[in-house]
């Protein structure tokens, strides 16, 4: 992985994060892929199951900003520090994430895996 590559993987996400679009969320991953929300959730496996957490997502949240620094690239991972907010519906609550992602992209810049840290604000 280099550093271009990881900034235009972070850039689609965040676009397929802001509009709302799980199927370019989903598109995002290897077929094969693993996406762990939290350090304590089992990891999603599948583009499948990848896309049904989006469509999720789009349901549940609006308004939504999403911003990122990367802070570390290696040939096999890349380390970005994540802000977001968006309004979660219902039931209006305004929130706030800080995290941290370690994303391993293959040859083709598709996510084969996804970990994440964050804390929320509400």
């Amino acid at each position: 992985m280099d550093r271009e590559t990881f900034h235009r993987w972070l850039a689609s996400y965040g676009s397929a994060w802001t509009g709302r679009d799980p199927g370019a969320a989903a598109s995002l991953y290897a077929d094969d892929a693993t996406y762990q929300v939290t350090p304590f959730d089992e990891p999603l496996r599948g583009r499948a199951a990848i896309y049904e957490y989006w469509a999720g997502v789009a349901r549940t949240e609006e308004k939504i900003q999403f911003e990122y620094e990367i802070l570390a690239v290696t040939e096999e991972h890349g380390i970005a520090r994540w802000w977001a907010s968006f309004v979660r519906v219902p039931p209006g609550l305004e929130t706030t994430l800080d995290g941290i992602f370690l994303i391993s992209l293959d040859s083709a810049g598709h996510c084969r895996s996804l970990r994440e840290w964050w804390h929320k604000r509400q």
